[in-house]
């Protein structure tokens, strides 16, 4: 980890899905996550894992055609997929920031609506490199994402040291 920022590199959607449950572990209510990266990245798989980790039956699904979706959990997850919007006010429209009061908001394809996310939050970024492989670089914005980081990036170290 190099300051506000970590890489992970991923073999494939198993090893996805298992950061997204060890961030899970970490979550509290108000968290924002922006996933980014181009379709087939591995955005939604990494939800699953979020999902899992926070202990939702169900199943979770890209949300291309529903806006957003809503899973009981440890805590509620909110999952919205803004790639169908056409214009940024439509995202202002499904007043996002009041999802994140007792949940934990999950963006993908943030970048079409930047303006209207705190300016506290993770970033994921994808970049797909190979077929099954991606490199994932989350970036921290303020002080509870940076906390949070950490404590993913303490969870990653201990898991290879033993």
């Amino acid at each position: 980890m190099r300051g506000d920022a970590l890489v992970v590199e991923s073999r494939g959607p198993a090893q996805t899905r298992r950061l997204g449950q060890r961030l899970a572990r970490h979550l509290q209510p108000g968290d924002v996550l922006l996933l980014s990266g181009e379709l087939g990245s591995g955005k939604t798989v990494l939800v699953q894992g979020l999902a899992r980790g926070l202990g939702v039956k169900e199943g979770v699904s890209s949300k291309s055609f529903v806006l957003l979706g809503e899973y009981e959990g440890r805590l509620k997850l909110y999952h919205a997929d803004l790639y169908r919007l056409e214009a940024p006010e439509e995202a202002e429209e499904l007043a996002l920031d009041e999802y994140c009061r007792d949940g934990v908001l999950v963006v993908e394809w943030p970048e079409r609506a930047w303006h209207i996310f705190p300016s506290d939050h993770l970033l994921v970024r994808f970049e797909v490199t190979g077929a099954r492989t991606r490199r994932l670089l989350l970036t921290a914005a303020g002080e509870r994402s940076q906390q949070l980081l950490a404590a993913v990036a303490r969870g990653i170290a201990s898991s290879t040291r033993g």
